[in-house]
């Protein structure tokens, strides 16, 4: 069964930068670099919100507007791992960032909770002015 592993979260300062990564423990037999991949946010008392995605389809990456410019997500599939290169931090960005997954490739949009059948536990990342 396939398990994501959230690290890199800490508190900084506003215009700081973090590098969150996200391991898989195992890829049920699918190649990894097949996985559709998803990085969402819930700040406190706010719906969980879509951060980034990689779609194996046509290997497009989706940004939300609010990061665009700042964050980057990658993926090292020999390692089964992606990453979430965050830069540029403001308080705004203080939240429980999780890390998803759909093996499968299903016809969810990228940008939907909906998509992704797997979630890591979630890594805090803290913003202070």
């Amino acid at each position: 069964q396939v398990q994501l592993v959230e690290s890199g979260g800490g508190l900084v300062q506003a215009g700081d930068s973090l590098r969150l990564s996200c391991a898989a423990s195992a890829t049920s037999g699918r190649p990894f670099s097949a996985f559709e991949m998803g990085w969402f946010r819930q700040a406190p008392g706010k719906e969980r919100e879509f951060v980034a995605a990689h779609t194996w389809r046509g290997g497009k990456t989706y940004y939300a507007d609010s990061v665009k410019g700042r964050f980057t997500m990658s993926r090292e599939n020999a390692k089964n791992t992606v990453y979430l290169q965050m830069n540029s931090l403001n308080i705004e960005d203080t939240a429980v960032y999780y890390c998803a997954a759909d093996p499968m490739g299903n016809a969810y949009l990228p940008t939907s909770r909906d998509k992704y059948p797997i979630w890591g536990q979630g890594t805090q990342v803290a913003v202070s002015s």
